[in-house]
Parts: C-alpha cells; sequence; structure tokens
C-alpha cells in the first residue's frame, strides 16, 4: 500500500464516525471525514494519524485558524493541506473562522 491520506471537510450536521468513507485504490487509501466544528476536526485529524494516515488535506471551509488548529493537533505527524476559498459556498459564503 502507499500513501494512508484523508480529506476532512466541515458541516454543522456533520457526524465523525457517521459521515465517513474510504476510497482504496492501488496507490492512495483515502479516508473522506466529515465533522462538524474545528474541535471535532483536531479530534479526527488525530485518531487518523494514529491509524497511519500521512497526510490531511482540509476544505475550503476551514480558514486559517481552523488549518492551524489542525496542523499543531498532528504534531508533525503527517503534512497538512487545504484547499481555499475565501468565502465558502457551502457555508453561506463565509470562513469557518468566523463560524467555529
Amino acid at each position: 500500500m502507499g500513501l494512508k491520506a484523508a480529506f476532512i471537510f466541515v458541516a454543522p450536521e456533520a457526524d465523525a464516525r457517521q459521515h465517513r468513507a474510504v476510497v482504496k485504490t492501488p496507490v492512495v487509501e483515502l479516508t473522506v471525514v466529515g465533522v462538524k466544528d474545528y474541535q471535532v476536526a483536531v479530534k479526527a485529524a488525530k485518531e487518523l494519524v494514529n491509524e497511519g494516515v500521512g497526510a490531511i488535506e482540509l476544505c475550503g471551509g476551514f480558514g486559517i485558524e481552523g488549518t492551524a488548529a489542525v496542523k499543531k493537533a498532528v504534531e508533525g505527524k503527517a503534512v497538512v493541506g487545504v484547499v481555499r476559498f475565501d468565502n465558502h459556498p457551502g457555508l453561506e459564503f463565509k470562513s469557518g473562522d468566523e463560524l467555529f
């Protein structure tokens, strides 16, 4: 198996245990997790790293503060990247920093 990666998206009604899927390809195993806020994202990121995930990409709903919280939480055990929207269309055109 190659890279174990994750994509975390933030949506106010998401449940990190229920809204989760794994896509396995010959090269990448991608775990997708929906979280309701930054606090749950931090917890999910720590769990993903403990499961061997080495790269985490955050959805555009994460602002600078949310991204920094996840990066700090993984303590260098995974690289963290982010999709960028100044104002996310799925969050009423606001940044997660305004909402969470």
